[in-house]
């Protein structure tokens, strides 16, 4: 990976230069709420980036669990991978439809498995199309199966025992990267039978405004601007959360550029938390004291 693979981010320019290298898996991690009535393998399978294989993050999930797309078990993971022919050693570009959305989710879903030869292509598969640069249709070329070895890094998970805890603790930040509305509980959530608000203490970054208008992530200064805006003291620990644990990632991902290579998503997220379960909720902005 070049230079800026430490901040966990490729450019269009690189990935073009580096289509044909061997050990390169690519994977569109396309994915889009309930509510826009978009279904990503069809997409990919009308136009993605040369050789990219698709990663389905409702399918590669925990199918135990009732929650959406939660992270699955190390033994299926590593199935998958081998089947998909993603062996131990390989670099991974994940990119996706929107600029940079669902990408992020697959980006901690792989470091989450241990995998951190991993990053995500800034400005995704809109900026390689806006640019002109080819692009393949159809299913990708079959790949010889692979070992693969996954290793989970429990750092990077919470559940909602560890958000319980925090509530008492205070030990990490909480940081809810849904729209101000969800947040406030002023706008409906996309899925049914949740509540509005959000977790007490939480702080309030919305996925969005880390982003510029061609879905690139905004640049490092402005990132920073971003946390302080919303009383985020980047330099403490933090754990992200959204609405199912993928605009979360953004956030993970936006923290990782700025040198903050290991904070955890809460998987659950509000597809969880925010059902009436009894868990307390919060309305409004949030609080002086969360943004002190």
């Amino acid at each position: 990976m070049p230079l800026s693979a430490k901040n966990w981010i490729v450019d269009t320019d690189w990935l073009a230069a580096h289509l044909d290298a061997p050990d390169l898996v690519i994977f569109d991690g396309s994915w889009h709420l309930p509510t826009e009535n978009r279904d990503p393998k069809k997409e990919y399978l009308a136009e993605h980036i040369p050789g990219a294989l698709f990663f389905d993050i409702d399918d590669l999930s925990d199918e135990k669990s009732p929650l959406p797309h939660m992270l699955p078990s190390t033994v299926k993971f590593a199935s998958r991978m081998k089947k998909m022919g993603v062996g131990d050693g390989m670099r991974i570009v994940v990119y996706d439809a929107d600029g940079l959305y669902s990408a992020a989710r697959v980006w901690w879903t792989f470091r989450a498995m241990g995998h951190n030869d991993v990053a995500v292509l800034n400005g995704g598969l809109k900026k390689w199309k806006a640019e002109g640069r080819p692009l393949d249709d159809g299913p990708a070329p079959k790949r010889f199966e692979r070992h693969y070895t996954p290793l989970q890094n429990s750092e990077l998970l919470r559940d909602v025992d560890d958000m319980r805890a925090l509530l008492r603790t205070g030990a990490e930040q909480i940081i809810d990267a849904r729209s101000p509305g969800r947040f406030e509980g002023t706008e409906p959530e996309p899925r049914e039978g949740l509540r509005g608000g959000h977790i007490p203490g939480s702080r309030n970054v919305h996925y969005a405004d880390m982003l510029n208008p061609d879905g690139t992530f905004k640049s490092k200064e402005d990132l920073a601007k971003v946390f302080a805006a919303a009383g985020v003291d980047i330099q403490k620990p933090a754990v992200t959360t959204c609405g199912s644990g993928v605009t979360a990632a953004i956030v993970s991902l936006g923290l990782a550029v700025l040198g903050h290579v290991n904070v955890p998503v809460y998987d659950g997220s509000w597809a969880e938390w925010g059902q009436d379960n009894g868990l307390p909720v919060e309305t409004g902005p949030a609080s002086a004291a969360a943004a002190a």
